[in-house]
C-alpha cells in the first residue's frame, strides 16, 4: 500500500499581521505559545481579537482537536483524552480563545474571514482557504501548524493505492505505482484534484496561487523534524459523527461555557469509552497500537 496524494489543514495569515510575530519566532516553525503570543500582539494592535477559528456549525473544528492540539500536547487522541497533558492542551486552547474573534462560532470557511479582514491569523483545511489566496495572492501567507511539547501535530489526509497479493501481473502493477510516484505525475494529479504530492516535487509556476501556497505549507509541515501526524479516525463506522461530537462538546463546555477542564474530561471520558468499546476500533496514530478497542486511559 503506497500513499498517492495528500491534503491537510494548515495556518494562514494576512501579511499585515506578520509585524506582530513574537521576537525571534520563525513562522514555519512556530510553537503554540508563540501562536498565542502572536494572536495577543495582533489583538492589542488592532484593538479587537484577530485570530479566526472554524467553530461554526459547518466548521471542521473537531479535526483541529483530533489532529493538531491533542497530538501536539498528549501524543495521542483516545488513550490520552483525559490525561494531565490534555488538561494543559485545553488550558492553551482557552488562552488562544481569549484572542479569537468571538464570531468564530459562526465561521466555517476561514477564507471568508481572511478576505473580509475579520481575522488575520486562521486555521482551516487547505480547500477552505483557497479562495483567499486565489483572489488576493499577495496579501496572505500559508504556513505549518504550530508545535507543542509532543511535536508538531497535524492531520494528513491521505489517499493511497494498493496492490493485492493476488494481482495477476505484479511487475506491471509496480511499474504503474512507480509512475504515479514520479514528481511529474504527482504534479499532474495536483492540477487535476487539488491534492498534493507525497514525494519531493518542485511545484511549477503555473499553478493557482492557493495550490502553491498551501502545497509549500503542507510540505514544510510533513517534512518538519518534529512532525507528529494524527491520522483521521478509523474503524468507527456509523459512530464517526458521535466520536467527533465528543471533541466538539468538550470544546464548547470548556472553552465557550467555562466549565472546569478536569470535570468535563472525566464526564466525556465515559462517552468516549462507550463509543470505542461499541465499535471495537483499535487505536490509530499517534496513539500506541492496541489489541482490540482503543482504551481511554
Amino acid at each position: 500500500y503506497m500513499p498517492w496524494m495528500q491534503a491537510s489543514y494548515i495556518m494562514a495569515a494576512n501579511k499585515e499581521a506578520l509585524q506582530y510575530l513574537p521576537e525571534g519566532a520563525d513562522i514555519d516553525a512556530l510553537t503554540y505559545d508563540q501562536l498565542i503570543e502572536w494572536a495577543a500582539n495582533a489583538h492589542e494592535a488592532a484593538g479587537e481579537p484577530k485570530f479566526g477559528f472554524p467553530a461554526g456549525p459547518k466548521g471542521l473544528k473537531h479535526r483541529f482537536f483530533q489532529g493538531y492540539l491533542y497530538p501536539s500536547y498528549t501524543n495521542g487522541v483516545v488513550r490520552t483524552f483525559a490525561s494531565p497533558e490534555a488538561v494543559t492542551a485545553w488550558e492553551k486552547m482557552k488562552e488562544l480563545w481569549a484572542h479569537t474573534n468571538p464570531g468564530s462560532t459562526n465561521f466555517s470557511f476561514m477564507q471568508e474571514q481572511l478576505l473580509s479582514g475579520d481575522a488575520w491569523i486562521v486555521f482551516d483545511h487547505t480547500s477552505r482557504l483557497a479562495n483567499a489566496f486565489n483572489e488576493r495572492p499577495d496579501d496572505f501567507v500559508a504556513f505549518p501548524a504550530p508545535a507543542g511539547p509532543t511535536g508538531r501535530g497535524f492531520m494528513p489526509v491521505l489517499a493511497g493505492v494498493a496492490i493485492p497479493r493476488t494481482a495477476p501481473d505484479m511487475e506491471a502493477s509496480k511499474a504503474l505505482l512507480a509512475h504515479l510516484m514520479k514528481p511529474e505525475t504527482q504534479i499532474a494529479t495536483l492540477k487535476a484534484t487539488n491534492f498534493f504530492p507525497v514525494v519531493a516535487a518542485d511545484l511549477p509556476d503555473d499553478l493557482p496561487p492557493s495550490v502553491k501556497a498551501a502545497g509549500e505549507a503542507v510540505a514544510k509541515m510533513s517534512a518538519s523534524a518534529d512532525a507528529n501526524p494524527g491520522l483521521l479516525p478509523a474503524g468507527l463506522g456509523e459512530k464517526g459523527g458521535d466520536f467527533n461530537r465528543i471533541y466538539v462538546d468538550t470544546f464548547e463546555r470548556i472553552v465557550l461555557a467555562g466549565q472546569p477542564i478536569e470535570a468535563v474530561l472525566e464526564d466525556q471520558k465515559g462517552r468516549l469509552e462507550a463509543i470505542m468499546n461499541e465499535t471495537g476500533a483499535p487505536c490509530w496514530a499517534p496513539d500506541a497500537p492496541s489489541d482490540g478497542a482503543c482504551p481511554v486511559e
